[in-house]
């Protein structure tokens, strides 16, 4: 079929493919289904490699279950469980794609184990997988794993300083492997978003100037024009995005498309989630920090988010002793005397207390937060199963390497991101759990195309994609 304004195939993989790019969307949230039907459709379908679902032999999914005692055998459990869901998850996607489109993976730089992950499931899936989508973290490693296996790499990024990082100390040796460069708007991407400590979360900045700076740097590093960049974040119609194609100033652009497919009927999402997405309102994603990785994270402002802002605002600074306005001691939620705080924060807590919330958590920040004896009791079992899903977790105070711990008291503001995950992905309720989703989802309940609860297959999504629309 012809597409809209002149959009090109591009070569990838070795051959003929739509720049049309399906986000892949962390644990379980794009699978085998919605990845194969995306290449079947022409484009490039991804497979999300973060603690990927597995089959039995009837075709249940697995549970995965952590019953070992200590944190690290939990971890290595966890390693072995995301290796084979992400081996089966490619499998199954390129007997669907049947030789058209192509399939990447995608992995988090910061979940635990994931160089021992990506490299065994490359290893295990040779000529299955066209290539490699990075990003949460600096993944200077990606070239090298890239070129030991002979697949595309594709770092994610959102500044041209990030891409020139990555290139100086590593990835201008494997020049010939980079794929593409996946130019994540850190204010209209879902997940986690990479917001520099130079950039200001409220205020959103406009991605061209952003995508012709990376492009500017590219080029200055003698990367060729031909390798997109791939725009991620914020992608509805193709039609609003008319200037970015065939623009001499960008050169080859591509585009991602994360939240769009998860309303299609191979999307792997559970129903309450596919019809909620169908309710929200601009402004109904919330780009938020309290993920246990640190970053930036956007996703739907639902009660179980509203329960972390609430649990921060129910917050106050101590000293261990009189110092300052620090000059009455705390009274309520903690042991022992040596908490002090301001007469206003004491009244404040003192007030908390009577509400119900009755327990003072300390956090990493000399603060602390009350909670209800449910919360703390809910906190402090999650921090106990941890199962290290994380390279370094601000909720458990995890790290999967060295003495295997950050060394920080654990956070208990923060959340166990892989329980929620996985709850949400499997049926649990979409209240009670995190469901990620870029800022546009608010676009569902608007366009035409989904109206009176129709829900597109991935193939009429990526035709309707092709059209502008």
């Amino acid at each position: 079929m012809s597409a809209f304004k002149g959009l090109k195939p591009i070569l990838y993989g070795g051959r003929e493919v739509w720049p049309l790019i399906e986000g892949g969307k962390g644990v379980a949230a794009t699978n085998h289904a919605s990845s194969g039907a995306w290449a079947a459709a022409g484009g490039i379908g991804t497979v999300s490699a973060v603690n990927a679902d597995s089959y039995d032999a009837t075709g249940k999914i697995i549970p995965q279950i952590y019953e070992q005692l200590t944190r690290k055998e939990r971890h290595e459990q966890l390693i072995r469980y995301a290796i084979d869901g992400a081996v089966e998850q490619v499998r199954r996607a390129y007997d669907l794609a049947s030789g058209k489109g192509a399939i990447n993976i995608n992995v988090l730089w910061e979940m635990g184990g994931a160089q021992p992950i990506l490299e065994a499931v490359l290893e295990k899936t040779r000529g299955l997988v066209a290539g490699v989508t990075c990003g949460a973290g600096m993944p200077y490693k990606l070239s090298e794993i890239a070129a030991r296996y002979g697949v595309n790499y594709l770092p994610i990024v959102s500044s041209g300083r990030a891409f020139r990082a990555l290139w100086k100390r590593a990835y201008h040796k494997v020049p010939e492997l980079l794929g593409a460069v996946v130019y994540e708007d850190p204010w209209l991407a879902g997940g986690h978003n990479g917001l520099s400590n130079a950039e200001d979360p409220k205020k959103p900045e406009d991605p061209y100037p952003r995508v012709k700076g990376l492009r500017d740097v590219m080029r200055a590093e003698g990367v060729a024009d031909t390798v997109p960049i791939v725009m991620a974040g914020g992608v509805w119609y193709l039609r609003e995005w008319e200037n970015w194609i065939d623009n001499p100033e960008l050169g080859s652009i591509a585009f991602q498309f994360g939240t769009r497919p998860l309303l299609t009927e191979e999307s792997p999402i559970p129903q309450a989630w596919k019809d909620h997405l169908r309710t929200l309102d601009p402004g109904d994603v919330l780009l938020h920090r309290f993920s246990p990785t640190g970053f930036y994270s956007s996703a739907v402002r639902n009660p179980f988010l509203r329960s972390l802002e609430e649990r921060s605002e129910r917050q106050i600074p101590y000293s261990k002793v009189m110092a300052g306005e620090h000059t009455v001691q705390l009274d309520v939620g903690v042991k022992g005397k040596n908490f002090w705080v301001t007469p206003a924060d004491r009244d404040r807590a003192r007030t908390w207390f009577g509400a119900g919330f009755t327990h003072a958590l300390r956090t990493p920040d000399d603060t602390v937060v009350f909670v209800t004896t449910a919360e703390r009791e809910e906190i402090q079992q999650d921090q106990k199963d941890c199962m290290g899903c994380l390279s370094h977790c601000g909720f458990s105070s995890w790290k999967d390497h060295d003495d295997y711990t950050t060394g920080r008291l654990a956070d208990p503001r923060s959340f166990c991101i892989q329980k929620t995950l996985q709850d949400i992905a499997h049926g649990g309720p979409i209240d009670e759990n995190l469901m990620f989703a870029g800022h546009s989802a608010y676009r569902f309940k608007q366009d035409p195309f989904y109206s009176n609860n129709f829900t597109p297959t991935v193939k009429q999504l990526v035709d309707r994609i092709l059209t502008g629309d």
